[in-house]
């Protein structure tokens, strides 16, 4: 390529001197180019995926080709001969081969017809070069493997190159190639409209399917052995993930759901109760933001420019998320309020359900006063003591991380208890609990809920810190759990969880606020203030479901745990048990780091032998525990 017209113009730039040298010295490689096109490498890889066509024309094969670690789009096919020539001269010298993947769309869908039945397969064609047979083979095999959810490709392999320009990429410069060439199937028949769902899908089954090709091959010239195929992906955050994080969290910050939910007139609402027996009206603290202008903002979000589709995912999930929990806020003291929080949450699961009965059934003969643990023999612990129990546990997460920075804070506008709000701990001054309970539920808050705050915050992306979305319920099955490693598991801890799933359930049935109360108290045991403060909780805004996460996460964690499943990723940020595999892509690909922080009660031979044995399988009845005195 080097002696011809178009070569020569492009190497009187200095620019592509430059984007040699950086390759060779490893470094990252991110500019437009003359005359339009990007390239963009954050690191050297023996493949670049290749895209060939006008801004607009082909916008699918445009995002596929982005989401690539090692990309060049370029608006014709003579400037991208001279770009890849030059990344291919610096990355053979590196790896010794090098690949290109061609990716483009066809002109037409030609298997859909206006009077077809139901929706036809779609066209995948497929050429490669003689020595990437297996990789194509690789290619098609994730393509027939894939979910469809609205049509089935076809995919069929070609003895003819797709050409440019009448230009075949790779044949002209002889280099390993694979070219890969879609029906516009996103594209609604004789418009210019779009299918968004479908072509999202596309995006991620093309990719993943790409990098499954460049991966087989790597491994099969011995180039490199990554992890996985993923860990090809990339290894840096672009700017406008950064953008699409800050806004995002700029509206996840504007409000605290719980506290917005959470009635700031609890001791007062049970006084009222007991002399009248009727649902107390219960004050709420007014909201700090206006809904509508929250979800405009929301949803002017633009997420074209991040180029991960996994991070796509994530941030599309999340703002989902948000709609949802403001949906809720203003529906406060409403009767649909009820309805999204079962959205939110979801139901109450019939396994769910027997299960918290069965735990119910076996600790019938358990006593529970006002307390969450139900002893009546140890020493009591007021506001004042958790608070400075709390002091102390941070001072000593603090030795592993100067930034744990947590404010603790005694609260009068809460019922009996904790609850954590971003880095703050907050108490209520009305908490009343056996002291051999304190550092369990310490753990539970600071060990878990501030812990992988301040984990997520290390990520360099606020998403990881206000929570993915669906965490909390992984979240509070590992809070729960931490209880246990602690030596903090009794009897009536884990016969308030199982309540709590019931008395969610009658909630969700449309029991009354008395109703469930007295299921609660005579049925299953509870003193008047224990099941008041039960009661309330599930009944707050309106009847919100969250209480039932508690068990639900719980189950979740133990069978991960059974199946061998690791702990770290979940120290990481605040994820949901639906994301486990994404935190390790994400993290195998360097984009997230180890834990800044470990849990204390993994550091200590107690809490060691009892994860060894929760990993040899047990349910949550296996998990009780006395505590010493």
């Amino acid at each position: 390529m080097s002696g011809t017209p178009v070569a020569n113009a492009y190497a009187d730039n200095g620019w592509l001197d430059e984007i040699i040298s950086c390759l060779e010295e490893a470094k990252s490689v991110r500019r437009d180019l003359p005359g339009g096109g990007r390239l963009h490498i954050d690191r050297p890889l023996p493949f670049i995926c290749v895209h060939i066509a006008e801004d607009g024309a082909e916008p699918v094969a445009r995002d596929i080709a982005q989401a690539n670690a090692s990309y060049l789009i370029a608006p014709h096919a003579a400037a991208a001969l001279v770009v890849i020539d030059a990344v291919a001269g610096a990355m053979r010298k590196r790896f010794g081969s090098f690949v290109v993947f061609d990716i483009g769309e066809l002109t037409q869908d030609r298997f859909l017809t206006k009077d077809a039945p139901f929706l036809p397969p779609f066209e995948i064609a497929i050429w490669s070069s003689d020595d990437m047979v297996q990789a194509a083979e690789c290619f098609s095999a994730a393509i027939s493997h894939s979910e469809a959810r609205f049509r089935t490709p076809k995919v069929e392999r070609v003895r003819t190159p797709p050409s440019r320009d009448d230009v075949a990429l790779g044949r002209v410069l002889h280099l390993s190639t694979m070219a890969v060439r879609f029906a516009p199937v996103y594209r609604q028949v004789g418009t210019q409209d779009i299918f968004p769902e479908l072509r999202e899908q596309l995006v991620a089954m093309l990719f993943d399917a790409g990098l499954r090709a460049m991966a087989s091959f790597v491994e099969s010239e011995k180039i490199l052995q990554p992890k996985t195929h993923r860990a090809l992906g990339r290894k840096a955050f672009v700017d406008a993930v950064t953008r699409v994080d800050r806004s995002i969290d700029e509206v996840a910050s504007a409000f605290d759901f719980l506290l917005a939910v959470t009635p700031i007139n609890a001791e007062a609402a049970y006084e009222t109760f007991k002399a009248s027996g009727e649902r107390p009206a219960f004050l709420y603290r007014p909201l700090t933001l206006q809904i509508e202008a929250a979800k405009r903002k929301l949803y002017s979000i633009s997420f074209d420019h991040l180029e991960d589709p996994v991070l796509y995912q994530l941030y599309r999930e999340k703002q989902q998320e948000l709609d949802l929990q403001l949906s809720l806020l203003a529906s406060r003291q409403k009767p649909r309020f009820i309805e999204f929080g079962r959205a939110l949450y979801g139901p109450v699961e019939p396994s769910l359900l027997n299960e918290a009965r069965i735990i119910l059934a076996h600790l019938a003969d358990i006593e529970v006063d006002g307390s969450d643990d139900g002893s009546k023999d140890g020493a009591i612990a007021d506001s004042g003591y958790v608070e400075s129990r709390a002091l102390e546990m941070v001072s000593a997460y603090q030795e592993q991380l100067n930034d744990f920075d947590v404010s603790v804070e005694l609260r009068d506008d809460l019922p009996s208890g904790l609850m954590v709000s971003g880095n703050r701990l907050l108490i209520s001054r009305a908490t009343l609990m056996d002291k051999r309970r304190v550092d369990p539920l310490l753990s539970h808050e600071v060990g878990v809920h501030l812990l992988t705050y301040f984990n997520g915050s290390a990520q360099g992306l606020r998403l990881f810190r206000t929570g993915l979305a669906g965490y909390e319920g992984m979240q509070e099955g590992l809070a729960v759990f931490a209880e246990y490693l602690s030596g903090g598991m009794t009897p009536a801890r884990l016969r308030l969880i199982a309540a709590r799933v019931v008395g969610c359930a009658s909630m969700l049935d449309g029991a009354t606020f008395s109703q469930t109360y007295s299921t609660m108290k005579d049925k299953y045991g509870f003193s008047s203030p224990a099941a008041f403060n039960l009661v309330l909780r599930l009944y707050r805004g309106g009847g919100l479901a969250k209480d039932a996460i508690y068990l639900r996460g719980l189950l979740a964690l133990l069978d991960h745990l059974r199946a061998g499943g690791a702990l770290e990723p979940f120290w990481m940020g605040k994820i949901a048990a639906s994301h486990f595999t994404v935190m390790q892509e994400l993290a195998e690909r360097g984009l997230l780091r180890l834990p800044a922080v470990r849990p204390l009660f993994l550091e200590t031979e107690h809490g060691r032998s009892r994860l060894a044995v929760a990993k040899a399988g047990m349910r949550p009845i296996d998990m009780i525990q006395e505590l010493e005195t």
